[in-house]
Order: structure tokens, then sequence, then C-alpha cells
């Protein structure tokens, strides 16, 4: 190898060293608020503030990040949309419930992610470039899915979307809601939505003459999710999973997205068209990582503040 070329493989490890350093120990404690406006509501209605949360990943010793978190309620939500992930070690829980205890009294709706289910196993941080990750659920620790239920849905109050559809009135307007359990492990049940979100819809004419906006949440947005929410009519759909890439390139952006949904798509906020149909799609980039891959790079940690306001705009 000649002088100029090992200097130049020198500066490209250095570069390389650099960057990994940035990802690892700045950027990926750089949480911050992402904040979009979606008019889905009815002209004149009370805006809604909708905090956005996913992909936490939390493990115990993460200070920073459950502070961060409780911070959060200074934001005064009147919803707390929470798209999975949120456990990242198996003894996380009591931090989750130090962090999430700050919304004590605000309306939510839930949905779980495999992380979840199963606690983060060792892997190459770099392997998810070669294409989504597969989950090796086998070998994995079981985490205590029932104590993470117990916590979300008898302390916290919030609604579980989990291949499943409820309905909440927040600031007086009646919001129906469907969800799904993690698609990137195929435990979405699309099939269940039609009949559900008919019966929901009965209620509907029954109570009012107002039109209730639809919300899907799922925490992996692919495509089949997001179709089937788009098909039932949903107005605006709240997902994760992607990280928005982790490892972003600058001006390029998402090299992955961890499922099928375009790279374009990897974080924040579009509109997806189906069938001639179409719904406002927000994705976040998630507050965590896994222990195992502790990096971010182009792709800060988010939670997205989403404030519904009456539909004067129309779709984009």
């Amino acid at each position: 190898m000649s002088q100029g070329l090992r200097v130049a493989a020198a500066a490209t490890l250095g570069v390389a060293a650099a960057a990994a350093v940035y990802g690892a120990v700045i950027e990926r404690r750089a949480y911050r608020v992402r904040r979009e406006v979606v008019p889905v509501l009815s002209p004149g209605a009370e805006p809604i503030r909708v905090l956005h949360l996913s992909d936490l990943h939390l493990a115990p010793w993460q200070r920073d990040k459950i502070a961060w978190v409780r911070s959060l309620a200074d934001l005064k939500p009147d919803l707390v949309i929470d798209t999975g992930d949120n456990l990242g070690h198996p003894d996380a829980l009591p931090a989750l419930a130090e962090a999430l205890s700050a919304f004590d009294g605000v309306p939510g709706v839930f949905v779980h992610g495999s992380n979840d289910y199963f606690a983060p196993t060792p892997k190459n941080p770099f392997a998810y470039l070669l294409g989504p990750s597969k989950g090796e659920t086998e070998t994995a620790t079981r985490l205590d899915i029932d104590a993470l239920e117990a916590l979300l849905r008898d302390r916290l109050g919030w609604l579980p979307l989990n291949n499943a559809v409820g309905q909440l009135t927040v600031n007086g307007s009646i919001l129906d809601l469907m969800g799904t359990n993690d698609a990137h492990r195929g435990w979405d049940r699309l099939d269940r939505l039609p009949a559900q979100m008919d019966a929901l819809r009965e209620l509907d004419e029954d109570d009012t003459d107002d039109p209730a906006v639809v919300i899907g949440v799922t925490h992996a947005p692919y495509q089949r999710v997001l179709n089937a929410f788009t098909t039932q009519r949903a107005d605006v759909i709240f997902a994760g999973h992607t990280h928005g890439g982790q490892v972003c390139v600058p001006g390029v952006g998402a090299l992955i997205t961890n499922c099928d949904l375009p790279r374009d798509r990897a974080r924040g906020l579009s509109v997806w068209h189906h069938a001639h149909q179409a719904s406002y799609l927000n994705v976040s980039a998630g507050l965590g990582t896994s222990i195992y891959a502790p990096i971010r790079f182009a792709c800060p940690p988010e939670a997205v503040l989403v404030t519904l306001v009456g539909d004067d705009i129309g779709y984009s």
C-alpha cells in the first residue's frame, strides 16, 4: 500500500471512529420534540394535543431518558399514543413506571412491539443493514408482559389496541381508534378490523351526527397494515419501529426501515395513499436503541407532539 493510500485509510478510519463516538455518546442522548399539525377534526373543534411516544427501549440505568420523558408532561398533552417497544431490559419495568407516571390522569392508548414481550439479545449492530431483523424469540428472555399491561391499562388507565378497537372522547371530539399487535412478528390480525370498526360506527350513528375521527395505531408500519387502516378510512395513523433508520447518511437519509416501508417514510409526517383513499401517517424515530447497538447518527431520538385541528385544509 502506498503512503498516500495509508494516509487516506487512516483518515477514513479516524472519521468513522469520530462519528461512532458522536453517535454513541452525544446524539443518542440528544432528545428532542418534533411538532406537527394535522387537520382532521371537524371545523371549529377544540384542538387535541397528542403526545406520540415510541421505542423507548428503556434500561434501568438510563436516568437521563427517564427524566426527559417525565418532562414531556409539561407539554400538557390531551392524549398519549404509545406505539410500543417500551422495554429494553428485563428489569426495566420500574424505570418505565417512573417515566410514565408523569402522565397519570392523561388519557392514552397503546400497542406492543416485540421488545415488550422479549428482551434484546446480543447481535451484530450493523446486521440491520442487510435487511429487516428476524428476532430470535426462541432463545430470548421473556419479559413480564402481564405486568406491563397492568401498568399501562390498569395503573395509567390507557386503552389497549392490540388487534382491537376502542373509542375515546377528547376535548369534545369522538375518536374511533383501531390498532394491531406487532406486525414485524406477524402478530397483526387485520381480518378482525372490519367487523370491529363497523360496530364502532354503529355506536357513532346512535350517539352523534358529528363524524368520529378515525385513528390507526401500530408498532411496525408495514404496508399491509397501513393499507388496511386506510381502507378503514383512518384519518391519521401513528407508528414507530423504524428508529428513523437509526444510522442515517446526511443528505441521503435512512438506509433501511426494518420493514417494507419506503425509506423516505422512515420518520416524519406524510400522507399514505391506498385504493383512492388517504391517511396522514406519522412515523416516530423513537427515543431509544437496543442496549447492544447504542448509537444514532443523523437521526436524533424524538417524541412527537401532534396537534389535531379542524379539517379546513384537507389532504395534500
